[in-house]
């Protein structure tokens, strides 16, 4: 059975599997402790679809937490498809990791193998390619949130590039997983504006007044759009403002949970790295900006 190895427990999240478990805990509670900002009340009645940050878990798990949880409440799907981000050298088609399982410190999270085979045959958009998932931290730091809120849950990683055939993936996808009638949560792992000189984007100045504007301006016009259900606008949105590094797994996620009729998507949490680590260390110059999202 091919195994994919975490390869970001002790950097991304606890290595140790009891301290990773009260690590969950504390994101949980962090969660539930802290007002949420700006956000939409109206939840969807249903719940397909989610929008989860995917940074270092002291940055971004009480807001992947808070989105998990708001999941685990309204349903226990059999198994979520996960459209991650891709940080690494990648080729230009979505890959798959289609069978054996993940494991994390919690233990193995085991792919929907039957699923996963159905999707890379009846799409034709998926390149099987279990070692292209190697060294990716987007979808794996959601791995353990799954574990332990919907335990027994089976997984479909995808790598999906944010290129024009993304939303095309995602409705196919959607399409025959309801075909397929698959009890599916679908996820988009992706975080928003990374700003400031770190990260070579700075427009508006580097210090609070820039990245104030990179989470009130220009996150805005990206959880606008999702709200919006834009599957057709998110990539070029990103491209043109850099405003989500998992553009493509967010127009994939949105066309597929519209082949399931979802009509909405509501913001569960809006924040960004330097409003939660400014009472932790000396205000810098980088932000990463983290959003919460429902959609069903």
């Amino acid at each position: 059975m091919m195994i994919r190895e975490a390869a970001m427990a002790g950097r991304f999240y606890a290595a140790d599997p009891e301290q990773c478990r009260a690590e969950i805990a504390r994101c949980l509670a962090q969660a539930s402790g802290r007002p949420a900002g700006e956000v939409d009340a109206e939840r969807p009645e249903r719940v397909i679809g989610a929008i989860v940050p995917h940074a270092g878990w002291v940055c971004s798990g009480a807001v992947a937490a808070r989105v998990f949880e708001a999941v685990r409440a309204a349903r226990s799907p059999e198994v979520v498809v996960i459209f991650g981000a891709i940080h690494v050298r990648h080729g230009p088609r979505a890959t798959i990791f289609a069978s054996g399982a993940w494991e994390t410190p919690l233990g193995l999270a085991h792919i929907d193998e039957r699923l996963a085979s159905r999707l890379h045959g009846q799409t034709g958009l998926l390149e099987v390619d279990p070692h292209a998932h190697e060294g990716e931290h987007s979808i794996e730091v959601e791995v353990p949130f799954i574990q332990q809120l919907m335990p027994g849950a089976r997984i479909v990683p995808i790598m999906v590039p944010p290129g024009e055939h993304a939303a095309m993936l995602g409705g196919a996808v959607g399409r025959a997983c309801r075909a397929f009638q698959a009890d599916v949560l679908f996820v988009a792992s992706t975080d928003l504006t990374h700003y400031g000189p770190r990260f070579g984007f700075a427009p508006r100045g580097v210090g609070p007044a820039g990245v104030a504007w990179a989470r009130d301006v220009n996150d805005r016009r990206m959880i606008d759009a999702i709200r919006a259900m834009r599957e057709d606008a998110v990539v070029s949105e990103s491209k043109a403002n850099q405003n989500a590094c998992g553009a493509g797994a967010v127009a994939a996620t949105i066309a597929a949970c519209k082949a399931f009729g979802a009509t909405k998507a509501a913001l569960l949490e809006h924040t960004t790295s330097f409003d939660v680590l400014r009472s932790l260390e000396p205000a810098a110059d980088d932000s990463v900006g983290y959003a919460g999202m429902l959609i069903g």
